[in-house]
């Protein structure tokens, strides 16, 4: 089975999927950063396509980078200056060609990520 990589986002303080976060994907090769794709989530937290899709999947290194206070600022949550999250910078390895799953959970003060199914 080819590799691809997916993701999604959910709102867990407002207990929904998280509706139109900017994600950016990058790949990193020692201290190169290469912008792939900047994608928006969907009504169901997830982006209408692979966010890698197979096509162009290779094992390494690579970052997804999750626009939370834009976001959060879109989705009316109560402001502070500055936003206790911003720009969430997740990076992870990916070693075989498989489908790779990695969704944000979000609130306001905190996230949490993992490799999904």
């Amino acid at each position: 089975m080819p590799g691809y990589l997916t993701t999604h986002v959910l709102d867990t303080a407002r207990g929904c999927p998280a509706e139109g976060m900017r994600i950016e994907l990058f790949r990193i090769e020692g201290e190169a950063r290469t912008h792939l794709r900047s994608l928006t989530t969907n009504a169901d937290g997830r982006t209408d396509v692979q966010i890698l899709p197979a096509d162009e999947f290779r094992t390494g290194t690579y970052e997804l980078v999750f626009h939370a206070g834009a976001y959060l600022d879109a989705s009316r949550t109560p402001p502070e200056e500055p936003r206790f999250l911003d720009v969430i910078p997740i990076r992870f390895g990916m070693s075989e060609e498989s489908h790779y799953h990695v969704p944000l959970l979000l609130s306001p003060f905190g996230f949490a990520t993992y490799r999904g199914s």
